[in-house]
């Protein structure tokens, strides 16, 4: 009455082989959705956070010896951080009808992950995705807050209403010509973040050196509003390069690239920052080069490409010169 589980069923095959292959269809269907959750993420961008935790560490390790586990903990946390704010930004996007609209969009660099509108994923499946990374950001920052000291408990919080800020309404920064403010203090904030984890006290120079990464940050969130400004004004998104027009956004761009590599030159002569400090000027060619691209082909959005790539080049190279040269310094 048992029956024999190996015997043969209807329809062919065996009940050991159906189970198999079940299996494996369930394990490809997992695969591909955490291929997708992965891409939602738009994993390459996170490069740049890992550059300025590099940079907030190096900083730390002027003071005092880094804690491994701490370091660990901090690189997961910026990560899943960014992770979720790109993730808010697709979904809030999706929802205005800004990557919608974008036809110029310059893959892989502006225009979203486009997942949405290629129909692999819903809107739901992207406001739960990021309301889940968010909320794993902030059980993870609350346990090292209390390990680090309060200081921490403000960064992160400044950090995370930033990225929020930045997407969803009602204040959506992204939509107000203050885009790049806000993306550039998240960036400024990674830094001060990654150095108190570790010194376990605020201090001047981190401070200092994420001043000028944040400035590079703003300038690459400018260059990529070139290719996206025609949707973005379409369905009302007032960013910078739709509020300025290409030229006077180029002239920005030029103006904050030119800043921002000034500021370690600046407080090396004040007395403020290591000798050392002074690699970060070996990421102003990228930045004068990217300038050049905007200043000639501004009003040509689809030519940008090489000016988004130097830009993104351009703010990793000056955090992680400026990492070498504050340890070589010591």
């Amino acid at each position: 009455m048992g029956g024999n589980p190996g015997r043969a069923v209807p329809g062919g095959g065996d009940a050991a082989t159906i189970a198999a292959m079940v299996f494996v269809s369930a394990v490809a269907a997992w695969r591909r959705r955490a291929g997708l959750h992965w891409r939602m993420t738009r994993p390459a961008f996170l490069l740049l956070t890992l550059s300025a935790v590099v940079l907030g560490l190096a900083s730390a390790a002027t003071a005092a010896a880094l804690a491994p586990a701490r370091v660990l903990a901090t690189v997961l946390l910026a990560c899943l951080a960014h992770a979720g704010g790109n993730v808010l930004n697709d979904y809030h996007d999706a929802r205005n009808g800004a990557d919608a609209a974008n036809r110029d969009a310059l893959l892989p660099f502006t225009g979203g992950a486009r997942l949405i509108q290629g129909g692999w994923v819903t809107e739901r499946d992207t406001g739960r995705w990021a309301a889940l990374l968010l909320l794993a950001t902030v059980a993870g920052g609350l346990v090292l807050a209390s390990l680090s000291g309060p200081a921490l408990w403000l960064i992160g919080a400044a950090g995370l209403a930033l990225a929020w800020a930045y997407s969803a309404p009602p204040l959506a920064l992204m939509a107000r010509g203050l885009g790049e403010a806000a993306v550039a203090t998240c960036w400024w904030l990674v830094v001060l973040g990654a150095d108190y984890v570790q010194r376990g006290a605020l201090a001047a120079l981190p401070a200092l050196l994420g001043a000028g990464l944040a400035l590079l940050v703003a300038g690459l969130l400018l260059v990529n509003g070139f290719p996206d400004a025609r949707a973005d004004a379409q369905v009302g998104k007032r960013t910078l390069v739709v509020r300025l027009g290409p030229a006077a956004a180029a002239r920005l761009y030029l103006g904050l690239a030119l800043l921002a590599h000034a500021v370690a030159p600046l407080a090396v002569l004040a007395g403020w920052m290591p000798t050392g400090a002074l690699a970060g000027l070996l990421s102003l060619p990228l930045s004068l080069a990217a300038a050049w691209q905007l200043l000639r082909h501004g009003r040509m959005p689809q030519r940008l490409r090489p000016a988004i790539g130097l830009s993104i080049a351009a703010a990793n190279l000056h955090a992680l010169a400026l990492a070498a040269g504050l340890a070589l310094g010591r």
